[in-house]
């Protein structure tokens, strides 16, 4: 009986769609849910590529696929950058000449992830739609990865040298292993450590490399975990668990220095307290501005605040990420305004003298990275104005296209979007930043039913031989 009952059970589940789709779902479940895995043994953002294919094989399968909304806009946002790789071997002025080759492998990394964030993206939305991966899961996936990035930051906080030889950096040649960037992609560390309040202090990054990644994906990833204490059913003691990890998650967030994270993190705040009250739930609006309150209290009151004041009368930065802003845009507007030049570029010297270069004493000194210092001066520099406007436009089309959008979801996705209009000034969205978002606006885009796109049917092989 045993054996019969195995063998109906399999039969079901050829034939069970709902069966088939939590199969077809698995990749992206293990890929967020496994994520501190991936990072340990040195893949990180390299298993992502494993999961586009894989997402790319189901779609190519599929006789129709579900687009969601303002995707068009995605989509000349990508024909945008492939149009700027004929620029690769132009160097503008001021700039460390390269070839076109030489070029190459960077504008690949990036045309490369930006393809593999949009297939995961857009095969989470036909699995959604059709039912086979339930939009709260999804929540709770990236809920779940606020618990590791706060994990990651106290780690990075309190044991700052902590880093090792992963599997997958071991196998590689040690001459590529030894490469800063390769180090960023396989070498775990739980932070890069800085000076530039006068002494070396560790600034959290694990397990998303760097710190600017790691406060990025903390602003977003803490309005999913809202979203699953409060906005979806669960039970009291994970609401109360999540109250405890957003007052512990404070201490990373403080000791990563990062005025971009605090600033983000204000910004969703107000958006959010807004909609509450556009949509006429003051009393959310205030719970909200009352956390605020409690949270801000507990800075000032606590140790916490003599770190924020060091942090706000050191600007580090500042100057640099200006001289490198403004030269973008004028190497932009002047030499190449349609399509960029295809990638990054370093400048010789700094802004005081292209005598500057790097020192023991100063290693970040002169070759500043044009495009490095935020994703809409990245995007204006390799991708020109077609692909800034495209850019900005998808994002803005996605805002409009949901401002009436009130519910728990529709509040923390049009919040997720919002923020990368304003971390783009700063932040970097590659890699995973960009993922998040992307799922993100899937969860957002899935939350209307009746919108057409969300109708369409899924005729794939198997229902059509049935």
């Amino acid at each position: 009986m045993t054996l019969l009952a195995a063998a109906r059970s399999a039969g079901r589940n050829r034939t069970d769609p709902a069966a088939r789709g939590a199969n077809e779902g698995a990749s992206i479940t293990w890929l967020l849910a496994a994520y501190p895995l991936w990072w340990a043994l040195g893949l990180g953002v390299l298993a992502i590529p494993f999961v586009a294919a894989v997402a790319a094989v189901k779609l190519v399968r599929r006789r129709a696929i579900a687009v969601p909304p303002a995707f068009g806009w995605w989509l000349l946002f990508l024909l945008a950058v492939t149009l700027s790789l004929a620029n690769l071997g132009v160097d503008p002025p001021g700039t460390v000449a390269e070839t076109w080759f030489s070029s190459l492998p960077g504008a690949t990394f990036r045309f490369g992830f930006y393809c593999c964030c949009t297939l995961i993206a857009l095969w989470a939305y036909n699995l959604v739609v059709e039912g086979k991966l339930r939009r709260e899961r999804l929540v709770r996936l990236l809920a779940w990865l606020f618990a590791v990035t706060v994990a990651g930051g106290l780690l990075g906080t309190f044991a700052g040298g902590f880093e090792y030889t992963s599997p997958v950096e071991a196998l590689l040649p040690k001459a590529v292993a030894k490469d800063g960037f390769v180090q960023s992609l396989v070498h775990p560390a739980a932070a890069q450590t800085m000076d530039f309040l006068g002494y070396e202090t560790p600034r959290p990054a694990a397990p998303w490399g760097y710190t600017n990644t790691w406060g990025n994906n903390f602003a977003i990833t803490s309005v999913w975990l809202v979203v699953a204490a409060f906005g979806v059913p669960t039970r009291t003691r994970w609401r109360v668990g999540a109250v405890a990890l957003l007052a512990v998650s404070l201490v990373p967030a403080v000791y990563s220095m990062n005025r971009g994270l605090w600033l983000g993190l204000a910004a969703i705040a107000v958006f959010a307290a807004l909609r509450l009250l556009i949509s006429g739930r003051p009393g959310g609006m205030l719970a909200l501005g009352g956390a605020g309150c409690a949270a801000v209290l507990l800075v000032v009151l606590t140790p916490l605040g003599t770190v924020v004041q060091a942090r706000m009368d050191n600007g580090h930065s500042d100057d640099g990420r200006a001289f490198s802003s403004e030269r973008a845009t004028e190497l932009v507007v002047e030499h190449s305004p349609v399509i960029g030049f295809g990638s990054t570029r370093k400048t010789l010297g700094s802004g005081e003298s292209i005598a500057v270069g790097p020192t023991p004493e100063c290693p970040r000194c002169g070759g500043r990275t044009l495009g490095g210092n935020g994703q809409l001066w990245q995007v204006l520099f390799a991708h020109g104005i077609l692909g800034a406007v495209t850019y900005l436009g998808f994002a803005f089309a996605v805002l409009w296209r949901f401002r009436h959008d009130h519910t728990a979801v529709g509040i923390a996705g049009s919040a997720v979007v919002g923020f990368s209009l304003i971390s783009m000034f700063y932040y970097n969205a590659l890699v995973t930043p960009l993922l998040l978002t992307l799922l993100s606006y899937v969860l957002l885009a899935t939350g209307r039913p009746s919108a057409p796109e969300a109708r369409v049917p899924h005729q794939g092989p198997e229902t059509e031989n049935r």
